[in-house]
């Protein structure tokens, strides 16, 4: 039995993403800049991979995981809001780090 997934590629991105984001929160939560928010995105860091891997072990065959995702986002599950709202929190965390790099390397020039 074999079951779609998504490209390689994609995975690598992905976790590379995730291992990026979680390195760089637990090292601004030791520096304590942005403390609260690097300590969200490091539970989002966490537990995204894991709620999304334990609900997609049941997903039906010849459906890879963002389909399934999408679907059950649709049904309105819980864990697929959970997943998405998270990695958009990742996003926005990422953008107010590069944002306030940006600035403060500005006003040192």
């Amino acid at each position: 039995m074999y079951w779609e997934t998504l490209p390689n590629w994609f995975w690598a991105l992905y976790y590379l993403f995730l291992l990026t984001t979680l390195g760089t929160a637990v090292f601004i939560v030791i520096r304590k800049k942005i403390r609260s928010l690097s300590m969200v995105a490091i539970v989002f860091t966490v537990t995204i991979p894991i709620i999304g891997l334990i609900n997609s072990i049941g997903r039906a065959e010849g459906i890879n995981e963002f389909e399934h995702l999408i679907i059950q986002l649709q049904q309105g599950a819980i864990w697929s809001i959970y997943i998405i709202l998270g990695n958009l929190f990742l996003l926005l965390w990422w953008v107010l780090f590069l944002l306030k790099i940006k600035s403060k390397n500005q006003v040192i020039v």
